[in-house]
């Protein structure tokens, strides 16, 4: 038992008084396991500091080992280390709360009734934005167009984010504000769509998304601090404990070391830059462990190419659904090369999103070039991992180059993937086993809200490799599915090691930072069927109890 001395202010003068008689705390009567260097380890009890560190865990013997501990029993529930989510956007998923959320609408008509709806609901905004449709679950499988929302909306501009964040769906105001007409070129790395005459649908891929973007007016600070507080809040209750936030701007990035000052981070952030210019430069250095070890903004996060649905995923061969298309590369090899290097010469990890065979080399390529050939300290990732050739997998290992996945991608794109690429180059796509069985690490997450964020669907998706409705049996490409302690450690330990974290976070093992989840039933033994039907209980980050489902919010 340790005695806290606190300081009184009485008047103008300081007392030292006698205060909080603090002791360890010792979780008993428990099903817990956790994932080590060495695998998994099962115990009873967790005993963790006033601090919030791990200081041992073991059996019922260390009930006499710590015998004036505050104790709580565990009532043979389950715990599991707080699970991470390697790849998301902390912004997106709490402005989608507050915007157009399109990721139900099942057809193009459904999607225009919800336009219709939300429209009449904020009739003095100057925009109406959301985010969520996907084209590929509608019936006529096509893009929509400017014309489409015009029908419904023509007086606001538009502008609606596909569900990937890869294409958006303009009407014709958004467009006039832009100045898109049907003789704007393409930008580099991005599309235009036009129809067969010509003529601008109202739909940009990519870059081209970028003409649009810079006439919205920007969320101020107060906005965004809003949608942090609100998606942290939903996260905890899902029993997610860290978040790596995949691409941030200057202003999020002062939001951030302000909510961890004012104590108001829950969950621990490891937030990549967006981009190896005016945002890095801004920031200039690292920062670890800010705030009691809750926020890191060590990362900057490129593009190689764009997503798989709207084929803007950049492959060395055109798709087998549309022969004249290979895709969109973001830059050149030089100029990818150019903003690798500056990032890691700053001290920065580099995470590449790369989803097409030919992004994937292209981040390989760069990483292989900066690094030297060898491995890096800095652990570079590539973000998705999603299309690799099979003559790439092994490079991962070999350049140490991180494989950021995210398991409920190969379950969402299972209806078209192989569509659009044909069954050879499927065999090297959410290549997960052939990646770990070649020496990769990978580290889990879901990119939501491009797909729920929910980390339980992730489990499920990596272990059973089928819809949530169970489809298709057996798993599509089961060979390639994870053993749930593999799928475990790449949402725990696997994704601290990717945010240079492992020294305190990830396992609940003796100096790491007790953050823990308690849930409803054991991981380990239930039905893989159920694994995504699983309930949290409780999260506890660094010692502390920020979620409790019985009280139905965050503590």
């Amino acid at each position: 038992m340790r005695l806290l001395l606190k300081l009184v202010l009485v008047g103008t003068c300081f007392t030292l008084a006698a205060g909080w008689v603090v002791a360890d705390t010792l979780l008993h009567d428990v099903n817990a396991y956790t994932s080590t260097a060495t695998g998994i380890r099962e115990f009873s009890v967790l005993v963790f500091s006033e601090g919030g560190k791990v200081i041992a865990t073991g059996d019922e013997t260390l009930l006499k080992e710590y015998p004036e501990a505050n104790r709580i029993d565990g009532k043979g529930r389950t715990v599991l280390p707080g699970l991470t989510d390697a790849h998301a956007h902390m912004y997106g998923l709490g402005f989608l709360a507050r915007s157009l959320d399109l990721s139900g609408s099942t057809s193009l008509r459904a999607a225009l009734r919800q336009i219709a709806e939300y429209s009449e609901s904020v009739p003095h905004s100057s925009w109406i934005q959301g985010r969520g449709w996907n084209q590929v679950l509608w019936p006529v499988k096509e893009f929509p167009t400017a014309a489409d929302i015009d029908a419904v909306e023509s007086d606001r501009p538009v502008w609606l984010r596909r569900i990937d964040g890869h294409a958006g769906w303009a009407n014709s105001k958004a467009m006039q504000l832009a100045g898109i007409d049907d003789d704007t070129p393409d930008p580099i790395g991005g599309k235009i769509a036009r129809d067969d005459s010509g003529k601008a649908t109202g739909i940009l891929i990519d870059k081209a998304m970028g003409l649009v973007t810079p006439h919205i007016p920007p969320p101020d600070k107060d906005d965004i601090r809003i949608a942090y507080l609100q998606a942290g809040s939903y996260l905890l209750s899902l029993g997610m404990t860290g978040v790596h936030d995949a691409g941030i701007s200057v202003r999020e990035a002062e939001v951030y070391m302000s909510m961890a000052d004012d104590d108001e981070l829950d969950l621990r952030i490891y937030a990549m830059l967006s981009d190896a210019g005016a945002n890095l430069d801004a920031m200039a250095r690292p920062l670890r462990g800010y705030g009691n070890g809750k926020l890191d903004i060590a990362a900057v996060k490129l593009y190689a190419d764009g997503a798989l649905g709207s084929r803007g995923a950049a492959m060395i061969e055109p798709y087998s659904d549309d022969v004249e298309n290979r895709g969109l590369a973001f830059w050149t090899a030089g100029e990818l090369f150019d903003f690798t290097k500056k990032a890691n010469d700053m001290g920065f990890q580099v995470g590449i999103h790369a989803i097409g065979d030919l992004g994937n080399r292209l981040a390989l390529d760069t990483f292989d070039k900066v690094q030297g050939g060898e491995p890096s300290t800095l652990r570079n990732r590539v973000e998705h991992a999603q299309i690799i050739t099979l003559d790439d997998i092994p490079r991962f290992a070999q350049l140490g180059v991180i494989a950021s996945m995210q398991p409920t991608h190969a379950t969402s794109d299972m209806n078209m993937a192989e569509d659009r690429i044909g069954p050879e180059r499927i065999k090297g796509g959410y290549a997960w086993r052939r990646l770990l069985e070649s020496g990769a690490i990978i580290a889990s997450g879901s990119d939501f809200p491009v797909e729920l964020a929910n980390p339980w669907h992730g489990l499920y998706a990596a272990v059973t490799r089928q819809s949530r409705g169970g489809e298709p049996a057996g798993g599509w490409y089961a060979d390639q599915a994870l053993s749930r302690a593999e799928a475990l450690h790449s949402f725990t330990l696997a994704a601290a090691y990717a945010a240079h974290q492992e020294d305190r976070l990830g396992s609940l093992e003796p100096g790491k930072w007790a953050d823990f989840i308690i849930i409803d039933r054991d991981y380990f033994e239930i039905p893989a069927s159920e694994i995504d039907d699983i309930q949290v209980l409780e999260t506890w980050v660094a010692g502390r109890r920020v979620f409790d489902a019985a009280q139905g919010e965050q503590q």
